[in-house]
């Protein structure tokens, strides 16, 4: 079985471990934002990914411990925009490209901002 999990690059850059195509991770998974997947990836790419790999979240029954080897990386860089009745600046309308290995550190292109991975991951059932 196959996965798609959205990795953020603040979770591996604060406590994550460097990762590659080939290697087996143990990570815990939490349900994925939608909502904000849909926003920086599109619909049709956001409705393929499931699960979002965790470091800080407390333990709760919506999250699954799960070991896998990983199939494919790929890094999403996106504009950054302030968004109606926002403050903040969001990642919109992202453009993903493939890597070999992923640390957290994947550096900006450009105008668009380095923001997280979409990693493969194939699970034994």
């Amino acid at each position: 079985m196959r996965w798609n999990i959205w990795v953020d690059d603040w979770q591996m850059q604060c406590c994550g471990d460097p990762f590659s195509v080939g290697s087996t991770v143990s990570w815990t998974l939490c349900p994925a934002d939608r909502g904000w997947l849909t926003r920086v990836l599109g619909e049709r790419t956001a409705a393929t990914i499931d699960w979002s790999e965790e470091h800080h979240s407390d333990p709760s029954d919506d999250q699954l411990r799960v070991e896998g080897r990983v199939t494919h990386i790929s890094a999403l860089h996106a504009h950054l925009e302030r968004l109606p009745g926002e403050d903040a600046c969001h990642p919109v309308r992202g453009v993903l490209s493939p890597q070999t290995d992923a640390d957290g550190w994947t550096p900006d292109q450009g105008d668009l901002s380095f923001v997280g991975y979409l990693v493969t991951l194939a699970v034994d059932p």
